[in-house]
């Protein structure tokens, strides 16, 4: 530690000292006595060590058991950025389990986080920050409450990094992709993007929200996957005010969160409660399946919805008015009293749902069964929406 730490270009004390387990009574032992007594204090601030890898069994690898698993291979098999991705997502403080189950898991979780990124850029097409971007005020609830949902995780993932709990930062972002992005928004907001007014306030909202969340992304990547990073770094269009990016990802400083403090106090009307949409929307895709499977519908805008809600419900549900069904992938969705509900309503998470095949024709464009199409005379194959999306400005302003 004096030989290099007292070098002019590098500094005492250490930040940090890591190595194994075993160097408790080794290279942190010795190097503790001997720089108290010659400097008064420990070489280091701080001492993190970590287990041994063992295999899927618990028991220690050796060349002569045959439980040996080469870097090299795993590399030239998954790539580099896997085998980072599983040290970073596994708990160093026992001894670290290596299987090639083990790996193949660690690669579909890869590939998960990996699409998301694709997702996110593919759908930045023609997207300038500097032009393009929405104000936080103005942007659509939906959008709103992911750039929340990215800002908590953002605290949480400096936190983990700071306190070298990777396996934390691993698990909470591919969370985030899996569950928050792939399971909900991203599943949602395909109607903004691919049939919306390519200029229009909807999908504009969504593509600020999805650059405001690469841009996150990516930085939470990097220290564990670094060449993926790098790479979708190479492809994410310039930041606000810049007319390009920084060479390399792992020279970027934490990309800061735009919410002002006001935003954070919406009212209820404009604050919507979408952790209680997502449970319904769940409730929802139960009694879908069941018309599925018996073959009344093949998606889910096959079908019409009726929802019989509590007054605490309905006002949450009724706060997103005709959107509602772009949240729940429904042709139509209407909210009802729970005292009407019929006898054949299914019960599911505090509400009552029928729901059943639509009668109405399909639109073309969006997909969704809706009673106006065939009702314009230029674009009989259209429902009014999208009429108004191709046609000129007068467009829909989703959950405004």
């Amino acid at each position: 530690h004096a030989s290099v730490l007292k070098r002019p270009e590098l500094g005492f004390p250490a930040a940090l000292y890591l190595e194994g387990s075993d160097q408790h009574r080794g290279w942190f032992h010795s190097s503790l006595l001997t720089s108290v007594a010659m400097n008064g204090r420990a070489p280091y601030d701080g001492v993190l060590t970590h287990g041994f890898t063992v295999d899927a069994a618990g028991k220690k690898m050796s060349k002569s058991a045959g439980n040996v698993i080469a870097p090299q291979k795993v590399i030239s098999q998954l790539g580099a950025d896997v085998l980072r991705l599983w040290v970073a997502s596994t708990d160093y403080s026992a001894e670290m389990s290596i299987s090639d189950e083990i790996l193949a898991r660690t690669a579909d979780a890869y590939r998960r986080i990996r699409n998301t990124a694709r997702f996110l850029l593919a759908n930045l097409a023609g997207f300038t920050p500097d032009t393009d971007t929405v104000p936080v005020g103005e942007l659509v609830a939906l959008d709103r409450w992911l750039l929340r949902r990215a800002e908590m995780l953002d605290n949480d993932v400096r936190a983990d990094y700071n306190a070298y709990q990777f396996h934390e930062v691993s698990r909470k972002v591919h969370h985030f992709c899996a569950v928050d992005l792939g399971a909900f928004y991203l599943d949602v907001i395909k109607d903004r993007q691919y049939t919306g007014r390519a200029d229009g306030l909807p999908r504009r909202s969504a593509q600020t929200a999805m650059y405001h969340v690469l841009e996150l992304l990516v930085r939470w990547l990097a220290p564990m996957l670094s060449f993926t990073s790098e790479e979708i770094w190479g492809y994410m269009p310039a930041p606000l005010g810049a007319t390009a990016r920084e060479n390399s990802v792992l020279l970027a400083e934490w990309y800061p969160v735009p919410f002002a403090p006001v935003e954070r106090t919406d009212t209820p009307a404009r604050d919507v409660d979408w952790e209680r949409v997502r449970a319904i929307r769940d409730a929802v895709n139960r009694q879908l399946e069941r018309l599925r499977v018996a073959g009344e519908i093949g998606s889910s805008l096959d079908a019409e919805v009726d929802l019989y809600a509590d007054s605490a419900d309905a006002t949450l549900l009724g706060t997103l008015g005709d959107e509602l069904r772009f949240a729940l992938i429904c042709s139509y969705v209407r909210v009802h009293p729970a005292a009407a509900r019929p006898n054949g309503a299914a019960a599911d998470s505090g509400l009552w749902i029928a729901a059943r095949a639509s009668a109405h024709a399909k639109c073309v464009r969006c997909w969704h069964h809706r009673e106006d199409v065939g009702t314009h005379a230029e674009h009989p194959e259209l429902c009014g929406r999208c009429v108004q999306n191709v046609a000129g400005p007068g467009e829909t302003r989703l959950w405004a």
